[in-house]
């Protein structure tokens, strides 16, 4: 019998605010950091699973210790027990009496679990021997549902509705998992628009998303509508106007701003426009909606967790939901958003503009493919190209399309010697003071 027998963090993080990269209205000098977690074993194979927290540079030290303060929980757990029940090991988390205070389930703790929640389905699908995705769609719907805490959901999605979704998926599966495994999944390209790229960057990489193959590009909005006005423009002229554009406004503007600033930038042909205002605000996001109709409105990657997604869904405030595979309570609390995102039959496109976060993400929505929703050409995975050099499994891109990943695990295991270079604050990498 093996088990847990170290919890190990690290404080890493990556000084991307030196070109931009990153940078939007609310964010303009991200450093994308990882609030990294190694789940280790005793076992003989030298078994362990990766996972980690993501921000923006500042504060990351207080995540990683959010992490670390964990171990108690986990450290000395048997690893067939953890494997055999990752819906009892994730309530066992949130569950926890004194922990909850801090939350409950929302914040930098709950971020915590997150990630150690995501190390554990890393360790189990790496111990199963198959690619994250391909772990949850070979799961029983009854399986899955026993992952998914649905306190607090009852209202909106029961245990047998998400049972009978996960079950109407069953025909079929097969077939998608080939059309996966030979086409990928869709995605977007976030990297023209961060808002501290020159004009002539935005124009030039605009230009080469469409050549690669992406069908949808993003532009981050919110600082200046002036400034807004002409990147939109130029990013429109560079795509031609059969490529989708997004806007994101990263929660930058108060409703009275929001509306006459999205209809300025809709004649540029906006497909959606993400996080208009604060991330927690339901009933503006439901206004902005009603105001700026036809454009969608989206929001998610800041939503902390299933109730606020509950609500946004059963109140009509978006056209479409983002997920990140790092801001709530690991994947069992995604899949529990993913069933509902079917149940009210909205789209999901995730979130992936930070460090691992293509890796990770990719394998929950190619798991919504397979075992929730069937349906893969009407969205899209948000795609940024910055650091998958540092991950052991790093995603792989082609004709504007995620392939599909066939090493074990979670793609979530960054480089041994990134964990050396980037460390903070003692890596090579911050070792010399920059401005």
């Amino acid at each position: 019998m093996s088990r847990i027998s170290a919890l190990e963090t690290h404080d890493i993080r990556f000084p991307t605010s030196r070109e931009f990269h990153g940078s939007d209205a609310m964010n303009p000098d991200p450093d994308y950091s990882a609030a990294y977690v190694v789940l280790r074993t005793d076992d003989a194979s030298g078994l362990a699973g990766h996972g980690f927290a993501f921000t923006i540079g500042r504060g990351n030290e207080v995540q990683t210790a959010a992490c670390a303060a964990l171990h108690h929980l986990v450290v000395g757990l048997d690893v067939e027990g953890v494997v055999a029940d990752l819906g009892g090991f994730a309530r066992s988390l949130t569950g926890d009496s004194q922990l909850r205070w801090l939350g409950p389930e929302k914040g930098v703790m709950h971020m915590a679990v997150g990630a150690v929640v995501n190390a554990a389905w890393d360790l189990a699908a790496r111990r199963a021997g198959k690619p994250l995705w391909r772990f949850i769609a070979d799961m029983s719907p009854d399986e899955i549902v026993r992952c998914i805490d649905f306190r607090y959901l009852s209202d909106a999605l029961a245990p047998a509705e998400a049972l009978a979704i996960l079950r109407a998926a069953e025909p079929g599966k097969s077939e998608r998992i080939d059309y996966l495994l030979q086409r990928g999944y869709p995605a977007y390209s976030t990297s023209p628009g961060w808002l501290g790229y020159p004009d002539d960057k935005v124009v030039r990489l605009a230009r080469q998303a469409v050549s690669e193959g992406f069908r949808t590009i993003k532009i981050k909005v919110g600082l200046s509508l002036e400034d807004d006005e002409r990147r939109c423009r130029l990013a429109r002229e560079a795509i031609g106007p059969e490529i989708a554009m997004a806007a994101d406004a990263n929660q930058r503007w108060d409703f009275d701003v929001a509306v006459p600033w999205i209809r300025r930038l809709a004649p540029y042909g906006i497909a959606w426009v993400e996080e208009p205002t604060s991330p927690d605000d339901i009933l503006a996001h439901r206004a902005i909606r009603a105001a700026v109709a036809p454009v969608l409105i989206s929001t998610g990657e800041h939503t902390q967790n299933r109730v606020l997604f509950k609500q946004f869904l059963q109140a009509d405030a978006v056209d479409l939901i983002q997920i990140d595979a790092t801001r709530v309570g690991g994947v069992n609390e995604n899949l529990a958003i993913l069933l509902l995102a079917c149940k009210f039959g909205i789209r999901v496109f995730p979130h992936a503009g930070g460090v691992g976060l293509c890796e990770l993400v990719q394998h929950l929505a190619m798991a919504d493919f397979i075992a929730v929703t069937g349906q893969i050409e009407d969205r899209a995975i948000e795609f940024v190209d910055h650091l998958h050099e540092h991950f052991v499994d790093p995603v792989r891109i082609r004709n504007g399309r995620y392939m599909a990943p066939t090493a074990a695990g979670f793609s979530a295991q960054m480089r041994p010697e990134a964990l050396v270079h980037y460390r903070f604050p003692g890596g090579a990498a911050w070792r010399t003071p920059y401005l």
